[in-house]
């Protein structure tokens, strides 16, 4: 008798996944009719029933979600970082004219003509110092990008690893336009999850 009822369960476990496999499908189905049609023509059915699968257990939804709060605090992190490059030059900008303005005013006229030459040195100096921190900027501003590279190939992988269809790692903008728009359709139906529960999506 047991044994029936375990196989019992065993049914109603399975025809529950299916059941909500269908409204997953479903829900990507309406959702994927909102995107262009170039995108809407590449994903398949099977495409989009294998990324209905992959998120039967709510794990991607998770995984989804840690990924986009690690991409917020990089990107937060970065922008900082750029922030505070930036604030540094103004500092030195406005410290030099400053500077300048002071010795200025306190000199005295006779010995206007040598300080000016003195300002004007230093200002030949500082526009060497200009290309400089230019060229610092553009350092900065390889850097991040080459960081949030290092994080979408990440998050491609980590995707990929949690079988999420659609995910690989990949520089083709055509496909990574793809993939985000699978994250979004992600996203979107976590969203709506939230909103109405998870058994009615």
């Amino acid at each position: 008798m047991d044994r029936y009822a375990v196989a019992g369960d065993e049914v109603a476990d399975r025809a529950r996944q299916q059941e909500r496999h269908y409204q997953l499908l479903s829900a990507l189905q309406s959702l994927v009719k909102e995107l262009p049609s170039s995108f809407q023509q590449r994903l398949s059915y099977t495409t989009l029933s294998d990324l209905a699968l992959a998120l039967l257990d709510g794990t991607v939804f998770e995984i989804v979600q840690g990924l986009l709060e690690i991409q917020h605090l990089t990107e937060k992190s970065l922008y900082n970082q750029r922030l505070r490059l930036q604030n540094e030059h103004r500092v030195l900008r406005q410290t030099l004219r400053q500077k300048h303005l002071e010795a200025q005013q306190s000199c005295r006229p006779h010995n206007l003509p040598v300080l000016q030459a003195a300002q004007q040195r230093e200002l030949e100096l500082w526009q060497a110092l200009e290309h400089r921190i230019r060229e610092e900027q553009q350092a900065m501003d390889r850097k991040i990008v080459l960081e949030l590279d290092r994080k979408v190939a990440d998050q491609q992988s980590t995707l990929e690893k949690a079988g999420v269809a659609g995910f690989y790692v990949t520089t083709n903008p055509q496909e990574l336009t793809l993939q985000m728009n699978l994250l979004e359709l992600i996203r979107k139906l976590q969203q709506r999850g939230c909103q109405v529960g998870k058994a009615a999506l």
